[in-house]
């Protein structure tokens, strides 16, 4: 399979890169590499998706990407991010399709003294929809 044009491939763990996510922040060097996990059971997800927020700053939002969950079947070496040694990560997974909808957050604070070439991975497991019979009535 090739690679959709305009996307690079991490040389660390061979992950496509979500477009935007290099060079976040002039003159800092991209020295942590953020690589997504997905479980297998939500590959099949429909609606579900990932935001990934970086914070450069408390007050700074720089950049922001939904990375739909199609997208990791499509790219079965799985997808990264690349980021400078400070700032925070917010990734979000969301599926509005089970009632209620799935949110989960999890915040990574990147140290300035973390080496440049680190690779971080996160594993996200959504949890599974509830089953229709979950909600009847008892009698």
């Amino acid at each position: 399979m090739t690679e959709p044009p305009g996307h690079f491939k991490s040389l660390h763990s061979g992950r496509l890169v979500v477009p935007g996510w290099t060079n976040l922040i002039p003159g800092l060097p991209d020295a942590v590499e953020i690589g997504f996990d997905l479980g297998a059971h939500d590959l099949g997800r429909e609606y579900a998706c990932l935001l990934v927020e970086y914070w450069a700053t408390p007050e700074d939002l720089s950049l922001q990407s939904v990375l739909p969950v199609r997208s990791f079947a499509a790219a079965p070496e799985g997808w990264c991010v690349f980021v400078p040694a400070r700032g925070r990560v917010l990734v979000r997974a969301l599926d509005p399709q089970p009632n209620p909808p799935v949110l989960v957050s999890h915040w990574l604070n990147i140290d300035p003294q973390t080496p440049e070439g680190t690779v971080v991975t996160v594993a996200v497991s959504l949890p599974p929809p509830p089953s229709p019979w979950q909600n009847l009535p008892n009698g």
